[in-house]
């Protein structure tokens, strides 16, 4: 399977862009087959280290078809959710999820790295999956942390790679030469298949991640791996 270098920084937004807006109507089969259907266990999990309540406003970005977003206003059917994304079309994909939720979920066309919120808007912030896809990672969580109030939770779901020897070469096997073509023959796109493990492995690991947290300004930053360390939840709260 041939790689697909990743845009330069400077064309990257609309690259993403453009990506998700065509794989839209087939986003969430795409994320089945890409996880097995694991991501549902991974997403309560993200919910779980949000804790919402009832009365609380939160901000789920990078929302897609708003999978997260909804999920949060099951959890606390009395909160307030912003659903954020740069695709208009990945947003529509998901707008009869968010009509069907106990709460109310607000679909917002946004770019991440200059979000249209004020300072300390939200009591949590949920970003599943997206982080990778921004073209400045630090510029993406500075704008988390200045529409967090003080106290506000975020909550970070992303791949990585797994830690264990024997465990990362099975999923270097399937991530690198399965995925992409079960995933371009889901989707019809053989790019945007590609991106994903090549977008993955340039991303930064645990670590670093957590490192940039801190950088961002975030206290209490932990992480853990999930399945093995297929993927990871990274936590903080703007102090």
């Amino acid at each position: 399977m041939v790689s697909t270098p990743l845009p330069p920084a400077d064309e990257k937004a609309v690259w993403v862009r453009s990506m998700f807006d065509r794989i839209a109507p087939r986003y969430d089969r795409f994320n089945d087959l890409l996880s097995a259907g694991v991501h549902r266990r991974w997403r309560a999990r993200t919910i779980d280290a949000l804790a919402p309540t009832g009365g609380e406003t939160f901000l789920d970005l990078c929302a897609g078809t708003m999978d997260l977003a909804v999920a949060i206003s099951e959890r606390a059917p009395g909160a307030r959710v912003a659903a954020a994304d740069f695709s208009i079309r990945m947003l529509a994909s998901g707008r009869e999820k968010a009509a069907a939720t106990p709460g109310p979920v607000h679909p917002v066309a946004a770019d991440a790295l200059a979000l249209p919120f004020p300072d300390a808007a939200f009591d949590g912030c949920t970003i599943g999956f997206g982080l990778r896809n921004l073209a400045d990672y630090s510029q993406g969580l500075a704008e988390m942390q200045r529409v967090l109030a003080p106290g506000g939770r975020l909550v970070v779901l992303e791949f990585t790679t797994p830690p264990g020897k024997v465990f990362r070469a099975l999923y270097h096997g399937y991530f690198h030469h399965v995925l992409p073509r079960a995933g371009a023959l889901v989707s019809h796109d053989s790019a945007a298949a590609r991106y994903l493990p090549e977008s993955v492995k340039a991303f930064p690991d645990v670590r670093s991640l957590a490192r940039l947290l801190r950088e961002a300004g975030f206290d209490r930053v932990r992480y853990r791996y999930l399945t093995g360390g297929i993927a990871a939840l990274h936590h903080g709260v703007r102090p």
